[in-house]
């Protein structure tokens, strides 16, 4: 919903992209992600409640400021390029949501796409985005930042 109302976007045309931009007349995919810190502790039958306690997202959360100086790893998965021309991804951090828009074509190495997410599956790939990575998205894909109250003022 966020995407179609920021750029006032159609329905889809079939069951295999989320919308269609009638006046590009494209078809979009939209995924989003969490950007999650890195557990620190590795999970033991001395630890598992630990783990267990600081697996909330709140407490995982990363904050946009710190993007390239604290580890996570988000994915964007189940991307099948021959089924859209446009994809809007996104991250949601502790205090933003950052919004990326890539044409199907630009899919590939440079933002460390691998056309293989799971044993015999074809034409369906994902890419990670990390602390190591965000700048190629930031620097070349970004469409918009939101504050969270900025994302509640587009949704109401």
């Amino acid at each position: 919903m966020l995407i179609q109302r920021l750029k006032k976007l159609g329905k889809a045309k079939n069951l295999f992209h989320d919308l269609y931009d009638d006046l590009e007349e494209k078809r979009v995919e939209v995924k989003f992600s969490r950007a999650l810190k890195k557990s620190e502790t590795l999970v033991t039958t001395d630890t598992v409640m630990q783990c267990i306690e600081s697996a909330t997202s709140e407490k995982r959360l990363v904050a946009w400021a710190d993007r390239q100086r604290v580890s996570f790893d988000c994915n964007i998965q189940q991307v099948k390029r021959t089924e859209f021309d446009v994809l809007y991804y996104g991250i949601f951090f502790s205090d933003v949501v950052v919004i990326f828009h890539i044409d199907t074509d630009e899919i590939g190495p440079d933002i460390y796409y691998s056309n293989k997410q799971h044993k015999g599956n074809v034409g369906e790939g994902q890419f990670h985005i990390s602390n190591k990575t965000i700048g190629i998205h930031e620097k070349k894909y970004l469409y918009q930042k939101l504050t969270y109250e900025k994302l509640l003022d587009v949704l109401s």
